[in-house]
This record gives C-alpha cells, structure tokens and sequence, in this order.
C-alpha cells in the first residue's frame, strides 16, 4: 500500500478512487465499518480504495496545548489501513491553509480536483472544513457534490451506545485495557524507538526496554500485563510500569516493559507494546527489598494473565 500526502499530486492509477474519509483515530469497530463498506463499493466498481485521515489531527491544530490524546500514529493508521484492504492511505496535512478551507471547496478543490475521488464514504457523525460547516447532510446536497456520489455510515453501537474514540480513551484512562480493546478489535499498543534510560532496573533483576509515551493518550498509570512486538515477528511477554516511576528521582514518564525470558539487546529498535490488564497502580515503597518483592507479585500475576 502506498502512503499518499495531500501536498503532492494523486498519482493517475489512484484517482477514481473511492475515498473512505475521517480521522480514524484508533481504527475502531466504527471506523472499521466506514472502511469496510468503502471496500464493498469500490470492488464493485472494480475502482482503487483509498483511506483518507488527517495529521496532525484537527484539535491538536486547534487547540496546541491539549493534554495527549493519540491512539494511533500515522505508521500504525497506514497498516491498519492496508490490512483493511485499502489501496492507499492519503494524509491530509491539517494546517492554517487547510483549516481555512471553507466545506464546499474542499469538496470541489480538494476532493474533486486534487483527489480525483468518485465517491466518498465517511461516518454518519463526520463534520469538515472552515469552522466544522461540512456533514453528511451537505454531502448528500448534488449541488455540492457535482459528479462525486457519496454515502454516510450509520454508527456502530453496543450495549452501552455508540462505538468511538472517546469510549476508548475514557476506559483507557480508567485502566481498562481489555474495554478498549474490544472497542478496537486489537490491544491499545504504544510504540516507540527503546531509548537507554539510567539503567536501574539491571540492578535489582527487572532490566526494562524504556519507551517514551509521544504524543499518545496516557492510559491510567500503574503495572500492566503487556505483549511485546518486535520488529523481526518475536512476541515477548512481559510486565510493565507506566507512569512517573514513584520510587526513583527525578520522576520520568516512561513505558518501560521487562520481557520474561529475554536478555537480548533492543535499544535503537522500534517495538511495540501492546496493553493487556491493568495489575495495580503505581505506587512508592519503603525499600528497595519491598518494591523486588512486590515485583515478583507482578510478574507472576502478568504470568498468569498472559497464560490465559
């Protein structure tokens, strides 16, 4: 699958796509839903799938100083994308120029002539240009649309309402991984390049792979239960400490997983962690001996989550 930017022309074998359009962060069952009947008509139409998301995303634009909130980077978005079946992934560069487009230009202009899109699919709920004027409704307007047909899908519910990004972050905050996860149809997995820390955790028997958190939602801090992903297929178990690390000075926000039965060499590598269950929360002991002690608790308990 090839990534396409916004700030480059469509190449020619892509435009007559089907254009499956939102920020699709997270790539949950909704957005999956979107994607999915994006794929149903563009097969039919023997024509090219392309899924269309934005970065940075518009209240990152918009509002600068907004706590973190990503579930997704762009490289996990575009495999997400390509095992979805998309043809191409097209990053729209959200910027001051962008944000100013008004709704029927960006139609006309961007999605029509830059793009080159026969039809459009997005999520029932999916607003765009200056000032959020764009929606399904206006979508739907032939007026607006000229030769570009388009099609909104309906929201995906549970037993607890509907499907979304926001449903995720909440569960995430409130430690519960294995929600968010059935949200996603996958773990919530952070990823990142394994940077060397201070080393501390050689000393008392827990060497940790050190992971900075970027710009991605910080999920309530304590022990978890993790899977490691390494670049070359491995899956490592592990147990992990997210947070601020109460035991040590300075406090340092870090991910930092400790693989059972691993004593290779990761740093400089990127690897991805996915978040099983939420153990406890952090917390600050009166030794060092307690805080081993209290580790091997984690561990074993991780062993035992892992194992089922």
């Amino acid at each position: 699958m090839q990534r396409l930017t916004s700030d480059h022309p469509v190449p020619e074998r892509y435009r007559g796509a089907v254009v499956a359009l939102g920020n699709f962060d997270g790539f949950h069952l909704g957005h999956q839903a979107v994607v999915a009947r994006a794929r149903a008509l563009a097969a039919a139409d023997g024509r090219p799938l392309i899924v269309a998301t934005f970065d940075p995303h518009p209240v990152r634009y918009f509002r600068p100083d907004a706590a973190p909130f990503r579930l997704t980077t762009l490289d996990q978005r575009e495999r997400l994308f390509a095992a979805a079946g998309a043809d191409a992934m097209l990053v729209f560069g959200f910027d001051a120029a962008l944000a100013a487009v008004t709704a029927r230009d960006f139609i006309r202009d961007w999605l029509g002539t830059r793009v080159g899109a026969a039809r459009i699919v997005t999520g029932a709920d999916f607003t765009f240009g200056n000032a959020r004027s764009g929606n399904a409704a206006l979508l739907a307007d032939p007026a607006a649309m000229g030769p570009i047909r388009s099609e909104a899908v309906g929201p995906v519910a549970d037993a607890h309402g509907v499907i979304s990004s926001s449903r995720i972050r909440a569960a995430l905050r409130a430690g519960d991984p294995a929600e968010a996860a059935r949200l996603l149809t996958r773990p919530f997995a952070i990823e990142g390049v394994v940077q060397h820390g201070d080393k501390l955790g050689r000393t008392i028997g827990y060497p940790t792979a050190n992971l900075d958190m970027g710009a991605y939602l910080r999920p309530a801090y304590g022990i978890y239960a993790v899977r490691g992903q390494l670049t070359d297929g491995r899956v490592l178990d592990g147990v992990a400490n997210l947070g601020i690390r109460p035991q040590f000075e300075p406090p340092k926000e870090l991910l930092e997983p400790h693989f059972f039965d691993f004593d290779g060499d990761l740093y400089g590598q990127r690897i991805a962690i996915d978040l099983i269950a939420h153990l406890r929360p952090e917390a600050k002991f009166d030794s060092l001996d307690a805080l081993i002690a209290q580790m091997d608790r984690d561990s074993a308990a991780a062993k035992a989550v892992l194992s089922r």
